[in-house]
């Protein structure tokens, strides 16, 4: 979310989607408020520091771990407070392991942690625990709250691919194997799985098969970079009772009723039973909402609501 105002951003989040609200991430406050500085937050045992390039593993816990631990701070602080007595579904995020590991630098080097098997490893346990007890905290602070823990990975299709740079920036990365992808994002799913862990990829080639199997409940990612040999894998995961967090790019002069339109074209798509779409669908803005002005931010929340308000009457439910 745009801005640097936890509890007016707070308010408005409760305000604008009361039945499905979420802690919201302000990176415009600085460094250890973005979301691998936040994340980096969680982690066990491994602190990390700000530099030029971005993000560090660091040897010794410093003012940027302090920092972003006081972030994270005062806005659970702020969330508890603005949704006191909340019961009903309420999202958390956080970075993934292999976007950690593709952007977070090793100690001493400009290489990014992905260039070391056994320091994602170490991510991977360290987030898995950081993650899960900070799920636990939010639980705590809101006992009626029903909790959707979205592991963001934009970078798994390129850590995927072998598409990472390295620090010199003239080569790439190896792809590590396929197994050792999918076991250390399961340790993160399984970490939260007594919630509802969802992941999130916004790249032009969902890992549908990276993630499939690893007890994922929903899948988020941007509709209108399915392509068409994308469909069968989504239908499958429908078939499987998992939830779609379908994020609509808005433009200028695009409409909730389009919105909804195009949700119910990717059903349609998938040949899913058409009273199931309300059931498992969330409409999302298609990417982070930082980049807007607060005004901006706030009308997108209420197109996609009232585009899912509109969806079950398109749908002819």
């Amino acid at each position: 979310m745009p801005g640097d105002r936890p509890l007016e951003t707070a308010r408005t989040v409760a305000g604008t989607l009361p039945e499905f609200p979420y802690l919201p991430e302000l990176p415009g406050r600085g460094p250890g408020a973005d979301m691998i500085g936040r994340t980096a937050a969680l982690l066990v045992e491994i602190p990390a520091e700000v530099t030029p390039r971005g993000w560090r593993i660091a040897e010794r816990p410093g003012r940027d771990a302090r920092r972003a631990r006081s972030h994270l701070s005062v806005d659970l602080d702020v969330i508890e407070e603005v949704l006191d007595g909340y019961e009903g579904p309420l999202k958390l995020q956080a970075a993934g392991p292999w976007t950690l590991a593709a952007t977070l630098e090793q100690p001493h080097s400009m290489n990014p942690a992905l260039a070391d098997p056994g320091l994602v490893a170490d991510l991977a346990a360290s987030l898995a625990e950081g993650l899960a007890a900070h799920a636990a905290e939010v639980a705590k602070r809101l006992p009626g709250a029903t909790l959707a823990v979205q592991i963001d990975e934009p970078a798994l299709t390129a850590v995927a691919d072998g598409a990472i740079p390295t620090a010199s920036g003239y080569g790439r990365l190896r792809a590590p194997d396929e197994e050792f992808l999918r076991a250390r994002l399961g340790q993160v799913v399984k970490a939260v799985s007594r919630w509802y862990p969802i992941v999130h990829c916004c790249s032009n080639d969902y890992p549908f098969g990276i993630i499939r199997g690893l007890g994922v409940r929903a899948l988020s990612l941007d509709m209108s970079k399915l392509r068409t040999q994308d469909f069968d894998e989504l239908a499958a995961e429908a078939e499987a009772g998992l939830g779609l967090l379908l994020g609509y790019p808005e433009r200028a002069g695009s409409t909730p009723k389009q919105a909804a339109d195009s949700v119910a074209e990717v059903w349609r798509r998938m040949s899913q039973p058409r009273a199931r779409c309300a059931e498992q669908v969330v409409i999302t803005p298609a990417c982070g909402l930082a980049g807007s002005t607060p005004a901006q931010a706030r009308d997108t929340l209420k197109f996609v609501r009232e585009a899912a308000r509109i969806l079950p009457e398109v749908m002819g439910d």
